[in-house]
């Protein structure tokens, strides 16, 4: 069965940092480019970040310099840094698994810019 378990979002003032992290199970991680979304309210969902199977990454504009995708395929996981935080970033974020046909999501965890 597969499963994204997302974690480490909370309450966290401007300027601070938050570490998310995904828990990949079921299938071969490896194999998989992954994935950060987010959500607003009120917004569509958008990428925020990924990180291929060769550990090549991509960023929004938005986020870039502050935010950093990682991987450990050793654990089967995916992180996400995020430092110098806005209240822009203010969102669920996701974790997506792909590959070809592929497309596994996580339930997402809320993170809260605010004073």
């Amino acid at each position: 069965q597969v499963q994204l378990v997302e974690s480490g979002g909370g309450l966290v003032q401007p300027g601070g940092s938050l570490r998310l992290s995904c828990a990949a199970s079921g299938f071969t991680f490896s194999r998989y480019v992954m994935v950060w979304y987010r959500q607003a309210p009120g917004a569509e969902r958008e990428l925020v970040a990924d990180i291929s199977t060769f550990s090549s990454t991509y960023y929004t504009d938005s986020v870039k310099g502050r935010f950093t995708i990682s991987r450990d395929n050793a654990k089967n996981m995916v992180y996400l840094q995020m430092n110098s935080l806005k209240p822009e970033d203010t969102a669920v974020y996701y974790c997506n698994a792909r590959k070809s046909t592929d497309d596994y999501w996580g339930q997402g965890t809320q993170v809260t810019v605010s004073s």
